[in-house]
């Protein structure tokens, strides 16, 4: 690609597995992380109270037109243990809106070592992928990863689809091991129509919809405009990618 004077390049998404790729060297690359990590975050919490609440499978019931209770698979996430795997700008918002419900967070991050790692899988109640698509993560949950969860623990993946072996994550919910999945991001997405992802009760889909908003084209521009006017001022903005990294 030839881009005489760019300098920089902005990306209106958190993600960037997009267009790293594209970005010629000496360019710096800034995401919007900031922009989506609130609503991010409500989704996330809408998505734990749904599934602690059986809301998904009262869904279900509503359409067959069953009035059927099922009390005991039931909980509030007081007492709760919720895994955040990867901690970030979501990552603390996710945190501070789980504290008043009384769950308990625990935090894996890029120096959490290996053996810290398998411990929260083992305790996790529920399990939040939030770490991007980048060579050493992709695929990284496969069957030895669900193995490793808590049996009756729930996958909650909101990251990337391709962090995720859908095959061994299907294997783990047919067979009861995994109690539940709830997925905003699929791989390929959209998810191929007569997928059986799409008939198991114990899933809750939603279409990669995690940081949409109906104002966010308005908050994107605003977004856009600070940060011009940031650079303009001679400051550094927030969002600098470690294209090495990839994130």
């Amino acid at each position: 690609m030839q881009t005489p004077g760019v300098q920089w390049v902005l990306t209106l998404t958190a993600g960037v597995d997009h267009i790293i790729e594209d970005v010629p060297d000496g360019v710096a690359l800034y995401n919007a992380s900031s922009l989506h990590d609130h609503a991010v975050a409500v989704h996330v919490l809408a998505g734990l109270l749904s599934a602690a609440r059986n809301m998904h499978v009262y869904r279900d019931h509503q359409r067959a037109g069953t009035w059927l209770r099922q009390p005991e698979q039931m909980h509030t996430l007081r007492g709760q243990k919720v895994a955040l795997w990867g901690y970030g700008h979501i990552g603390r918002e996710i945190e501070q809106m789980l504290h008043p419900f009384g769950a308990e967070v625990l935090t894996v991050r890029s120096r959490t070592s290996d053996e810290a790692r398998a411990a929260i899988r083992a305790e996790a109640d529920y399990l939040v992928l939030l770490l991007p698509d980048t060579p050493q993560t992709r695929h990284t949950v496969d069957a030895d990863f669900l193995r490793g969860m808590k049996p009756g623990s729930w996958l909650y993946n909101i990251g990337r689809g391709a962090l995720v072996n859908q095959d061994d994550l299907l294997d783990a919910l047919q067979s009861g091991h995994l109690g539940g999945a709830i997925l905003d991001v699929t791989d390929p997405e959209p998810l191929p129509e007569g997928h059986p992802l799409w008939a198991l009760d114990n899933v809750i889909l939603t279409p990669h919809v995690g940081s949409a908003t109906a104002d966010v084209e308005a908050r994107a521009a605003d977004y856009a405009g600070e940060f011009i006017q940031t650079l303009l001022q001679g400051r550094t903005p927030e969002g600098a990618v470690d294209t090495g990294r990839g994130y």
